[in-house]
């Protein structure tokens, strides 16, 4: 079978992805508030492997933990699946928020997104600015060229309201001191995270749950094309400029065959054609609740997405805990 000539049939694999996303957060369960960050993170990275290479597809991980010398992690380029079915670009996160994980604390999830191969920026691993809102509002509304506080008042005025009824959420790093400081002149809040921007990216989209009306700052450019399949899904816009620090990042780059340094690229050219997005909560949050273990039995809730359909699932998986330990 040839994988470029086979159609990227989003409705038959979406199941199978979420299950890789459920798969992952239970094999990380036993771990949540251990204080064992590698070891959460290399079992959902082993279980995430296991699953994918069940699926009936030539998959190719486009957006990963790291390059090929990293493994035994997802690595940027490994191939999974069975090698039959359509060609996939595959990014994924097997435990986005290793640390909340091993601390037990908020917005943990295992995410992965799939699309046809060749629809996902291959973004190198380097830094990138971020801005997000959720959907309902016109194109552009904010930019990146925009100051904090211009975003926050430009927001406000298309949302109808007050600086000071905005929240915005912001990754809590001293290189975001001054970006806070400026948002919070405007009368707006803050709801500053540890970790776990693609979470905090997705919290705009659904501002009436989480409380979030917008994300900016500087995070992960991976993260940032996970993101982006993720508002592909549920509606939104966000932005991102990759940040080079040295020749090394800039390097990497030119290796993902990236010319314009200085692009700023929209949902759109981050995730250029329909996708699947599975996530599933480990630590519990304003998306996703918990796992939850009960004497001889485990639970999760899985966010399954369509962009194709416009469809959002929230689907509760319970299982036999000695079905889970002997699979």
């Amino acid at each position: 079978m040839n994988p470029a000539k086979t159609d990227f049939n989003d409705r038959l694999l979406s199941l199978g992805l979420a299950r890789v996303a459920e798969q992952a957060a239970l094999a990380s369960a036993s771990l949540v508030g251990r204080g064992d960050e590698k070891a959460a993170d290399q079992a959902a990275v082993n279980a995430m492997r296991e699953q994918l290479n069940l699926l009936e597809i030539a998959g190719v991980v486009v957006i990963g933990e790291g390059e090929r010398d990293e493994a035994p992690m997802l690595y940027i380029g490994e191939e999974v699946g069975t090698g039959n079915g359509p060609g996939v670009d595959i990014a994924l996160d097997p435990l986005e928020g290793t640390t909340l994980t091993a601390k037990d604390m908020p917005n943990a999830l295992t995410v992965i997104a799939m699309g046809p191969r060749g629809s996902m920026l291959h973004a190198p691993d380097v830094y990138m600015d971020k801005l997000a809102v959720g959907p309902g509002f016109p194109e552009g509304v904010v930019t990146l060229d925009m100051s904090p506080r211009e975003r926050v008042e430009a927001l406000a005025k298309a949302k109808g309201c007050e600086p000071a009824d905005i929240t915005v959420c912001i990754l809590e790093r001293p290189r975001h001191e001054a970006m806070i400081a400026e948002v919070r002149e405007t009368g707006a809040s803050i709801r500053l995270i540890t970790d776990g921007d693609v979470a905090g990216v997705m919290h705009c989209a659904e501002s009436e749950v989480t409380g979030i009306d917008m994300y900016m700052g500087q995070g992960g450019a991976p993260e940032g094309v996970l993101a982006a399949a993720a508002l592909k899904c549920m509606g939104g816009q966000i932005f991102g400029r990759l940040l080079f620090r040295n020749d090394d990042e800039r390097g990497r780059a030119a290796k993902a065959g990236i010319t314009d340094l200085d692009r700023i690229y929209s949902r759109d050219e981050m995730v250029t054609a329909d996708v699947i997005f599975a996530a599933t909560g480990v630590t519990g949050g304003s998306l996703l609740p918990r796992i939850k273990r009960e004497p001889g039995w485990v639970e999760t809730t899985t966010l399954l997405m369509r962009s194709k359909t416009g469809s959002v699932r929230r689907m509760s998986y319970r299982t036999p805990m000695w079905s889970h330990d002997n699979a």
